[in-house]
């Protein structure tokens, strides 16, 4: 079991330390790529930067809890994401090449170009978009290193702590050689890892039990598991259902409020391969998801003890009690691959805003730019000793964050409207602040606070336009 999970960590390893071959010493190349990714590796890059470590350990064990109501989820996030992708990611990659900026919040911040505008004029907006990245892509990094180690806790007998530091020296290896190209390419990797190990487990998983037919019965036989709609929500039946479908159709769109996510379809080669790109990534989502939710379900036959253990680690039990070694490594390998897949994406997008967009000036020597990258790596690892919460939890929160504080803004952007400093500033504080005391107030349990964050970012912007009534400038029509 031990063998095969090595073996796949050293082929990761390897792909990302040999992009170093191709890479340039300069911050753009580092960070970008020089925008020159090929549409395949987008999709797939992204995809698995999306899915990470929350699929395999965070989704599986919310389907095992609640049920085939959990694939509401699914139909409200993958609905939401693609709705959003239609209007924003081609506007992102050429606002990205106006911009000539390196990082999420220095393209939001600079939008326009730096032909149109000096970027000092949004200096405040950058560094105000940038510590927002640093303080939730860190909880977020660290949320993946805790997925991969609760794994390896499992399936090896290791220390919590073992498995954090293990990936955060991985991570840092190939993100240190090779920046964002290395990220991608074992990006693509992983994916397929990712996937294949999935598939694996849920046909072993079926099998055992004599087929879909007899496995739909054992878990019908569940009382309430297999509702369609679900029912601890504020209006249980069809309106809870169609209320939480709803709420997590913010959460697909609090996708363009995710930066390590977003900068994959700015590397992009060219703006007319973005459909290219958004083919393979919804064909590879969408498959992902479907089979994650089918092991959630069928680890409740397996996995009967409901109280006694954590639901988080469903899929590593599952593949214990259903596999032979080789292939406990192999699902291992793929667990372990998501959680690094998104990990090293997240870090490299925090080095990013602290290089280009917090210290007092960009920085183009790759030296400091990696040196950064390492000391995000570490404050990361440290974050992930001192977490109490579940990978979902932490996920969520993040998640929820990023897209109230920047998916109104971007979403503003790309309509051809022009806010001032203060008015993006104000929609920033205000989709952030909303989403906070959503979850505070414990409201996020009916509504995933992503949906009132969004919502009021953008309200406040309506609000000091008819207030002010400024004079609307509107970006030329892309082609």
């Amino acid at each position: 079991m031990i063998s095969s999970f090595i073996i796949f960590l050293l082929i990761f390893v390897g792909i990302g330390l040999s992009s170093a071959l191709k890479a340039r010493k300069t911050s753009q190349d580092y960070y970008l790529a020089s925008r020159s990714v090929a549409p395949w590796l987008v999709g797939l890059s992204a995809a698995a930067t999306n899915n990470s470590g929350y699929m395999f350990i965070g989704a599986i064990g919310y389907t095992y809890v609640a049920g085939l109501s959990s694939i509401w989820l699914m139909i409200g996030w993958i609905s939401g994401d693609f709705i959003a992708s239609l209007y924003v990611h081609k506007r992102l990659r050429e606002a990205a090449a106006s911009s000539n900026a390196s990082s999420y919040a220095g393209i939001l911040s600079n939008w326009w170009g730096v032909n149109k505008d000096s970027s000092a004029h949004y200096t405040s907006l950058r560094r105000l978009a940038a510590i927002i990245t640093l303080l939730f892509l860190l909880t977020y990094a660290s949320a993946q290193l805790l997925a991969g180690s609760k794994a390896l806790s499992v399936l090896f007998d290791w220390p919590l702590w073992a498995g954090s530091v293990t990936g955060a020296v991985l991570v840092a290896l190939y993100c240190f050689a090779g920046g964002i190209r290395a990220s991608i390419w074992t990006d693509a990797a992983q994916s397929i890892v990712m996937m294949f190990a999935m598939a694996i487990i849920l046909l072993v998983a079926v099998s055992a039990l004599g087929g879909a037919g007899n496995a739909w019965i054992q878990l019908n036989e569940i009382d309430g598991y297999m509702d369609w709609f679900p029912q601890d929500v504020a209006l249980p039946g069809v309106a809870g259902g169609l209320l939480f479908a709803a709420s997590w159709l913010f959460a697909g769109l609090s996708v363009i409020g995710q930066p390590h996510i977003m900068i994959r379809f700015v590397t992009l080669d060219k703006p007319s391969n973005m459909l290219t790109a958004r083919l393979y990534y919804y064909l590879w989502f969408t498959s992902f998801y479907a089979m994650a939710i089918g092991v959630g379900l069928l680890a409740r036959i397996y996995l009967t003890d409901t109280v006694n253990f954590d639901q988080e680690l469903a899929l590593p039990l599952m593949a214990q009690q259903l596999l032979p070694p080789a292939l406990v490594g192999l699902v291992l390998a793929g667990i372990f691959a998501a959680t690094m897949s998104t990990a090293d994406s997240l870090i490299l997008s925090c080095s990013s805003a602290l290089s280009n967009d917090l210290l007092p000036r960009r920085f183009e020597s790759t030296t400091i730019i990696k040196l950064s990258t390492l000391g995000i790596t570490a404050v990361a690892l440290a974050l992930t000793f001192s977490s109490q919460q579940s990978v979902f939890a932490l996920v969520i929160l993040a998640w929820s964050g990023l897209a109230s504080a920047f998916a109104p803004l971007l979403l503003i952007l790309c309509m051809g409207q022009r806010p001032t400093q203060r008015t993006a500033i104000i929609m920033v504080l205000t989709g952030i602040s909303v989403a906070i005391l959503w979850r505070l107030a414990g409201l996020h349990d009916a509504v995933y606070e992503g949906m009132p964050g969004i919502i009021s970012g953008l309200l406040a912007y309506a609000a000091i336009s008819y207030v002010s009534n400024p004079v609307a400038v509107r970006r030329p029509a892309i082609k």
